[in-house]
């Protein structure tokens, strides 16, 4: 590998996330950032598809996030939240309790989605210890989900999807299922509801769009499926917006859609903006009053050292602002419809079975990728930052994306899989 001196020495000790280091392609040295291009080491430039993991909404480097992080950094880059608290966490949760809708008022701040989801897990399943209901320890999750790579939420994820199939002996057993898509799937999962609802806390799954598991969509009816079953068997309802929050299906939280409230309701990613790391749990009141007790081991016994980090809690203010003052959702509505024609001619390629969208999601779905470093390498010739995984090569870019940059994104993508070769495919 050849590049700056500080990449020769460091990738000598850096470990990668999902990368089999052997054989996978070198990272790219990344040196500067702003709206939506990332400038490499070497100086040629990549349009972000993929807001560096579906965080960056605003684009890089907004301007209005810059300035509130320095003006926070000034003032109090962080202070425990043991005991203490701090103005950006405070006015952070109480914007967040009047964006979600119903009861959603009681905000536990994390710094990863994958915490903020095992933290809905411990809420749900103490919910029912702390009134008697001891036997309630299992979650009901969905085939196609994804929740994270805790061991606690993998465990909730399809126990089929590759990345954590190495695992499954040695995590906890939950519940899975199908998704309530038609009238067969719903009543099996009625059938099993009624079998099983007192060992269940709680059903969780990402509303209308599984990502990590293959940006897999589903209609608002099922959500109204979902939150009729937890109803009627007396089970909690979670909802994974850490992907889909924030605008990126097309309205400011997903569930919206469907009209109904979650018991318990994940945030990350877009959060601050791509920014820094902040994530939050949000419960209901019901759900908050269950830990209401004299008895002390009623209380969550859960603290994150850098929970309600203000540095992250100024930064997420500030992203809300934006949302508040910028057309956010009107630009998700206007890149839906961009990716919808120039995504389309792609359907008529070889071995492109789906071409799908929702919001601010563009998916060219294969029915296999055989060559994933060659689909990589020739995405990244074409000045694309694009990450495929599994069969699916898709786009989740910033929702101030201009047009023409969002169609050579789109073009990017029909030019490369139109030119690989069949042992490439």
């Amino acid at each position: 590998m050849s590049g700056p001196e500080w990449l020769e020495r460091g990738m000598q000790h850096v470990w990668l996330p999902y990368a089999q280091m052997q054989t996978t392609l070198p990272p790219l040295p990344a040196t500067r950032t702003q709206g939506c291009t990332i400038t490499l080491a070497d100086g040629r430039e990549l349009l972000d598809g993929i807001a560096s993991w579906w965080t960056a909404c605003h684009g890089y480097n907004h301007p209005h996030i810059r300035a509130a992080i320095m003006a926070q950094l000034e003032r109090m880059p962080h202070v425990m939240f043991g005991g203490l608290v701090n103005e950006p966490a405070l006015t952070l949760a109480s914007r967040l309790a009047s964006l979600l809708p119903g009861d959603l008022e009681r905000v536990f701040f994390t710094d990863s989605g994958s915490v903020a989801v095992e933290v809905a897990m411990k809420m749900a399943i103490q919910y029912w210890l702390n009134q008697g209901q001891t036997g309630r320890t299992k979650l009901l999750a969905f085939r196609g989900g994804y929740h994270g790579d805790t061991i606690a939420t993998m465990a909730v994820c399809d126990p089929e999807e590759g990345m954590h199939g190495l695992y499954n002996g040695a995590l906890p057993e939950h519940f899975i299922a199908d998704l309530p898509v038609d009238a067969a799937s719903t009543a099996a999962l009625d059938a099993l509801l009624a079998q099983h609802a007192g060992s269940i806390a709680a059903i969780i799954t990402e509303p209308l769009v599984q990502g990590a598991g293959g940006m897999l969509f589903h209609a608002p009816e099922v959500l109204r499926t979902l939150r009729t079953l937890a109803d009627c068997h007396g089970v909690l309802l979670i909802l994974d917006e850490i992907f889909t929050g924030f605008g990126r299906t097309g309205t400011m939280f997903a569930c919206e859609q469907a009209g109904i409230v979650p018991d318990i309701i994940t945030l990350s990613k877009a959060l601050t903006g791509g920014t820094m790391a902040l994530a939050a749990t949000v419960a209901r009141r019901h759900v908050f009053e269950a830990f209401l007790s004299d008895d002390p081991l009623h209380a969550l016994m859960h603290g994150p050292t850098f929970m309600a980090n203000a540095l992250a809690c100024a930064c997420a203010n500030a992203s809300l602002d934006l949302f508040a003052t910028e057309p956010r959702l009107q630009q998700v509505a206007r890149i839906e419809a961009r990716m919808r024609a120039e995504l389309e001619p792609c359907r008529t390629l070889p071995h492109v079975v789906d071409v799908r969208v929702m919001g601010a999601i563009g998916v060219v779905e294969l029915d296999r990728i055989r060559d994933m470093n060659a689909l990589k390498t020739a995405l990244i010739a074409q000045g694309a930052w694009v990450r495929p995984f599994r069969n699916i090569v898709y786009l989740t870019p910033a929702f101030t994306i201009t047009p023409a940059e969002l169609s050579r994104l789109c073009a990017a993508i029909h030019t490369v899989l139109a030119g690989l070769r069949p042992d490439q495919r």
